[in-house]
């Protein structure tokens, strides 16, 4: 299973460009993804305003359900999790491990539960340790997955040690490991994650999606292959903040009206080097700043 967590495109002004986020989002789906993520960090949630917030989790939830496609809503706190429950496209809910605080296993145990307990929908772990700060072990992660209505893991534990092999190894029953190391997919998949929540796939959704029911198929061969060519991508893609160089290729492909983003991030300074694929100067660009 492969969900794209979902840019939020601007116009030359600043502005949300809704159609092109509509016309996006449609292609993803056709083009091979599961389903989509609205408001993770691809999407510069924190930049928006409350009502384009709003505004974007309706329109992605209108296209995953014309497509019957599952939506997942990046979700931290009781209050995002709230505005979840009359909305019956969203199938869950993806929440950070607590970042910079450094709760300690047991403290994140504890703010999952509370979490999980009052949510509408079931809950996906984000684990992103090189962000939040937080490292959990395979048996912490074990007893997360525990926790009644926590269904999933955004797996990003940013390289391959020994916890990991440990998690994948004996990976908890009746639950789902979505790869979030965008250049870890292909051996994250091969040691048994179930597909990925991947920023990367903007760009060539249906290769991603074929990595995954490659591996998914014993064929090794064709996922060999691809996960080599994948991760060269998702590099590239990764080598500015995301999702700068993202909204710099989709602009470049005429897919979003702008390469803008919303302060704190910045343009993309250098045209990213993909084969294939035509490179613009993007770097005079002026920042956008965040809405008020």
């Amino acid at each position: 299973m492969l969900y794209v967590p979902v840019i939020t495109p601007f116009d030359e002004q600043g502005d949300v460009a809704w159609q092109s986020l509509e016309a996006l989002a449609h292609e993803l789906l056709e083009d091979g993804a599961t389903g989509l993520v609205a408001l993770g960090t691809t999407a510069e949630p924190s930049s928006l305003t409350a009502a384009e917030r709003r505004d974007v989790l309706d329109l992605l939830a209108a296209v995953c359900r014309e497509h019957g496609s599952p939506l997942i809503v990046g979700a931290n706190d009781p209050d995002q999790l709230r505005i979840l429950a009359d909305r019956p496209a969203v199938t869950g809910a993806l929440s950070l491990v607590p970042p910079f605080l450094r709760p300690g296993p047991e403290g994140v145990r504890a703010h999952f539960e509370h979490l999980a307990a009052l949510s509408p929908v079931p809950l996906v772990v984000y684990h992103v340790p090189y962000r939040t700060a937080q490292p959990l072990t395979a048996a912490s992660l074990h007893r997360l997955a525990a926790i009644p209505n926590v269904t999933a893991i955004k797996f990003a534990p940013g390289a391959i040690d020994p916890e990991v092999v440990a998690f994948l190894a004996s990976p908890p029953p009746d639950f789902t490991i979505l790869a979030g190391d965008d250049v870890l997919l292909s051996p994250l998949l091969a040691m048994g994650a179930h597909g990925g929540i991947l920023a990367s796939a903007h760009v060539d959704t249906a290769s991603y999606a074929r990595l995954i029911t490659a591996w998914r198929q014993g064929d090794l061969a064709e996922a060999r292959a691809l996960g080599h060519r994948l991760a060269t991508l998702s590099a590239a893609l990764f080598a500015e903040p995301n999702p700068t160089i993202i909204k710099a290729i989709l602009y470049d492909e005429g897919r979003i009206p702008s390469a803008n983003v919303r302060l704190p991030l910045v343009q993309a300074a250098t045209p990213a080097e993909l084969p294939g694929r035509r490179s613009r100067d993007w770097a005079a660009r002026t920042p956008v700043p965040p809405r008020a």
